[in-house]
């Protein structure tokens, strides 16, 4: 009988064609996958991480784009990708906002993934197009408050971070506004620099630079304490500005499909650790206004865990805006 359970564990990893004696394979790349376009906030820490995980994994890492259907195509690719260790997914909130916004989807995100540990926490900002009479949030409220049904707000597209803070801007406010959906971050901040929209609410990760050379104005932070960057530590948090309680903060994790051996899974999470201390990495996420991830949930359980109870925290919100999609 042992026997037996030898041959069939044998067969096992044969099939999956992976451990942790040959992971990573010698000349394969491990590519990241990032369900969203090039140049937005979470293909940025995509880029950042993989530079920091090729010297502890011993490994090229790279970064393919698969954007689509709020996350949901790249997030699927993964699942249904070869269990060796060298297609990872690099997803943001909507890993466990997609559920709520999706009446059908093509992965259940719980049990379809091997979690590997969560990566960073990102606050966002609140920041309009360069032309807005408002200089600070409280005349942005008189702007909005004046020009009723006539003010845009743009989104990375349904299920992005920028759209979930838009909901919860817009239901704080209690005003609706004219949101505009964009196939990614990119060209949302591109009309909104360029005053096709009016506002935009996003990860600090994509908006510092521009924050920065001024191209937009801003606002206000959705943390519950100021940020430290530079750029960004005279911002008013929302809360502090009369919107009491608001707070959003876009978390980034780490995952390989389903069945991805756990030796090699637990290869992964090691060097996903020591990435997570180098401090280029870390210098480089706060300035962005990020903040690395330290405690136990980077932990391929507890990482599991929080995706759970914020599951449970964001099916409600998006069920009560009654936002679907097919």
């Amino acid at each position: 009988m042992k026997k037996l359970f030898t041959l069939s564990m044998l067969a096992v990893a044969a099939l999956t064609g992976a451990n942790a004696a040959d992971f990573p394979i010698k000349d394969k790349p491990v590519t990241i996958v990032v369900p969203f376009t090039a140049g937005g906030p979470t293909d940025r820490v995509a880029r950042d991480l993989a530079e920091a995980l090729r010297k502890p994994l011993g490994a090229n890492v790279v970064v393919e784009n698969v954007a689509g259907a709020g996350g949901t195509i790249g997030a699927n690719k993964v699942a249904k990708a070869p269990q060796d260790g060298h297609t990872l997914l690099l997803h943001h909130i909507g890993m466990a906002t997609s559920p709520a916004l999706y009446r059908k989807m093509p992965y259940n995100t719980m049990d379809d993934f091997e979690y590997l540990g969560l990566i960073n926490e990102v606050p966002m900002t609140l920041i309009g197009r360069p032309t807005l009479p408002a200089t600070n949030f409280k005349e942005l409220q008189a702007w909005i408050a004046q020009n009723k049904g006539t003010v845009n707000l743009g989104n990375a597209g349904l299920g992005a971070a920028s759209h979930l803070c838009g909901l919860l801007f817009q239901s704080a406010l209690k005003v609706d506004m004219t949101t505009v959906p964009y196939k990614g971050t990119a060209p949302a901040m591109n009309d909104l620099m360029g005053g096709q929209i009016d506002l935009l609410c996003d990860q600090t990760t994509n908006t510092t630079s521009q924050i920065e050379g001024k191209t937009v104005k801003a606002f206000a932070v959705t943390s519950m304490k100021r940020l430290s960057t530079p750029a960004l530590k005279n911002l008013p948090t929302l809360d502090e500005s009369g919107l009491k309680g608001f707070e959003v903060t876009i978390w980034h994790g780490l995952y390989a499909p389903k069945g991805t051996p756990a030796d090699v899974t637990a290869k992964i999470n090691k060097a996903l650790k020591v990435a997570l201390k180098d401090p280029e990495f870390i210098k480089k996420q706060q300035g962005l206004g990020a903040v690395v991830v330290t405690d136990k949930r980077v932990e391929p359980a507890e990482h599991k865990k929080f995706v759970a109870s914020e599951i449970a925290k964001w099916g409600p919100v998006i069920q009560a805006a009654g936002v679907y999609a097919d």
